[in-house]
């Protein structure tokens, strides 16, 4: 399945694929296995139109769902933790020694899309990163000019894909979180410090030590 959407450029176009690399690429030993996979991935519905094209070419298309459990599979494997937040001067400590030290503290790799060099259009690498994300950590905290619409957005999106999405807000601000978030557990904060141990401790019980994480739960 890999295989088959690396080897694509665009989607909903037809792949044609050697065989040979295929069933090396999943270990078939005869042409059998492979013909078998191809048909428990068109009952799985990840690919359709799919078959022998002449004698060594596969050719098929690889379905939404396809490329959905490729996109699951790598968020579940990945150790970015994608932060979303008001870029602005006065959150710079919250960022710096709150939720980058916490989420580095646990083992997995913070991102914020505003530090990532690239050519593209922001809302294309923004949903590209959250897809790859592990989870998504959202902080509500703004200044005097209206609710942060980004942050809202983002977190809904990782929220509809199924990431895990934690959420936080400093304490005075949390009269200006919206109705349609303000239910869930935001973690309540004052100084960074006292962020970066709360959202330790939440990222720790809720998804576990990333790959490269040492830490234990705290107490205050």
């Amino acid at each position: 399945m890999r295989y088959l959407v690396n080897s694509s450029s665009a989607l909903g176009e037809q792949l044609f694929a050697s065989r040979a690399p295929m069933m090396a690429w999943a270990e078939c030993g005869h042409d059998t296995e492979l013909f078998f996979l191809e048909d428990y991935l068109k009952e799985l519905g990840w690919v359709k139109g799919a078959g022998l094209y002449g004698r060594e070419t596969f050719a098929g298309t690889v379905t939404v769902d396809g490329y959905r459990q490729i996109a699951d599979e790598s968020a579940a494997t990945t150790n970015q933790a994608f932060v979303a937040m008001w870029f602005d001067h006065s959150t710079d400590r919250a960022y710096s020694e709150g939720i980058e030290t916490a989420v580095r503290d646990c083992g997995y790799t913070p991102l914020r899309i505003d530090r990532k060099e690239h050519i593209n259009k922001i809302e294309d690498e923004i949903i590209a990163e959250i897809r790859r994300s592990r989870f998504v950590v959202a902080d509500f905290t703004q200044g005097g000019e209206g609710a942060r619409g980004g942050v809202y957005y983002e977190a809904g999106f990782a929220h509809g894909l199924g990431i895990p999405v934690i959420l936080s807000c400093q304490r005075d601000c949390f009269k200006h979180l919206h109705f349609d978030t303000n239910h869930y557990n935001h973690i309540d904060w004052i100084e960074p410090e006292d962020l970066r141990l709360k959202l330790k401790n939440r990222i720790l019980a809720v998804l576990g030590a990333g790959p490269t994480g040492m830490g234990s739960i705290a107490s205050n």
